[in-house]
């Protein structure tokens, strides 16, 4: 039994069948010689409990023998320094789920109501798990969708929230619903949400036992400076200049009543994109909100916000908002309207939850409690139920009459009692 050496391997004559030749040097190490010609390295050994295993290392020519030899010193010194079993590691990883694979089956799992949400401990919302499948397809996929599970590490993690920051997943497509233009930046905010979406789903991980540790846990997430933002006076007045200007009469009925919308309420994107119109109470200065953020709530609303809805009532149509094909689907294009009324109003940085953020601090300008504004808001700890409406016609109605009006004041240079908005044909 020789060496094994290239010498010794090339001599290896093939026969009938395939037979191994060992290395004299080194116990464990041999090569296989196939009747075809070809020659397998391969490592033979013994785990702890006595069970024999024989793993392969590499095929001759691709690697040499004295790499083969290396990796079979570097394989026998693992099972015996830590007592590993490298062909069961092997197989658990040709096993173990990529990051892509893991997304897919946490949102397969988040369709049939088995994640809770956050908030209030039931399972995410239709809107929230559309977002998620945004987050997960645009960002974390394309950075980490490649790796092992099992391989991440907590630099991993901080790196992706780095890359996301830096705008390394930024892109613009047609590939929105509809062949919609999608406008991908990255930034401090989205590394910051999709970084806490990753650690969720890396915790889904641990508890189905895919991994033991969470390698996002403690990994310092960016702070979020969007509500740090808020609309100025003048930055109210140009937008209000902008939504009644002939050129903005090229926008579509429902982004014009939207964008009216979100500086007027204080609601969020999503619940003026699906507001109804069973849920608009005018006579009770409410809208009956059946499924926000926070649950079912009613919001109060101001009379300038009415006036706006009363542009746009669309005989039949389900949505205040209605889509503009026909259907009795909502319109989902608020959003990208929104980024071109902001570039033709040369406002940055704004977005439509800036505009809650400025609806709540114009309220705060005017002296209201954090409590009143967090129920105009729908906060969670504020949202009033509808349980409680008879309390709106005498407090919270009469705050948002207040706040729209001066919010409508600063866009328009009237008051909400003297405005009339144009009117679209």
């Amino acid at each position: 039994m020789p060496k094994l050496t290239k010498v010794v391997v090339d001599g290896a004559d093939p026969r009938a069948k395939q037979y191994t030749v060992w290395c004299s040097e080194l116990k464990g190490f041999g090569v296989y010689v196939q009747p075809t010609g070809g020659r397998t390295y391969f490592v033979d050994y013994r785990t702890g409990d006595g069970a024999r295993r024989r793993m392969t290392i590499g095929k001759h020519g691709v690697i040499t023998t004295e790499q083969a030899r290396k990796l079979a010193i570097e394989t026998l010194g693992t099972i015996v320094l830590q007592k590993d079993d490298p062909l069961l590691e092997r197989k658990t990883r040709r096993k173990a789920l990529t990051v892509a694979e893991l997304c897919d089956q946490y949102m397969k799992a988040a369709e049939k109501g088995l994640i809770l949400g956050r908030r209030r401990n039931k399972p995410k919302k239709a809107s929230t798990i559309e977002i998620d499948r945004g987050r997960i397809s645009r960002h974390i996929k394309p950075l980490l969708g490649s790796k092992l599970v099992i391989d991440l590490t907590r630099a991993d993690i901080t790196k992706f929230i780095r890359d996301v920051s830096a705008g390394k997943t930024a892109f613009k497509d047609r590939s929105g619903k509809n062949g919609n233009r999608v406008h991908v930046a990255g930034g401090v905010g989205t590394a910051a949400r999709t970084g806490g979406l990753l650690g969720g789903i890396l915790t889904y991980a641990v508890d189905e036992g895919i991994i033991t540790d969470n390698p996002a846990r403690g990994v310092k997430l960016p702070a979020d400076n969007v509500r740090d933002r808020r609309m100025t006076g003048e930055e109210y007045r140009r937008l209000g200049k902008t939504l009644v200007s002939e050129e903005s009469q090229y926008e579509t009925p429902q982004a014009i009543t939207g964008a009216w919308l979100l500086a007027l309420t204080g609601c969020r994107l999503g619940e003026i994109e699906a507001l109804k119109w069973s849920e608009v109470d005018e006579a009770g200065g409410c809208f009956r909100l059946e499924d926000s953020k926070s649950g079912p709530s009613v919001r109060p609303i101001g009379r300038a916000a009415f006036e706006a809805l009363s542009q746009i009532h669309v005989k039949g149509a389900t949505y205040v908002l209605p889509g503009l094909r026909g259907g009795q689907g909502p319109y989902r294009g608020l959003s990208g309207a929104w980024v071109r009324l902001m570039k033709r109003a040369g406002i940055e940085g704004v977005t439509p939850h800036t505009m809650r953020h400025s609806y709540a601090s114009v309220a705060g300008d005017m002296g209201f409690a954090e409590s009143t504004i967090g129920a105009m808001l729908g906060h969670a700890g504020g949202t009033v139920t509808s349980k409680y409406v008879h309390r709106l016609d005498s407090v919270l109605v009469a705050a948002a009459n207040k706040i729209a009006a001066e919010v409508e004041r600063q866009m328009t240079g009237r008051t909400a009692d003297v405005l009339e908005m144009p009117r679209r044909a």
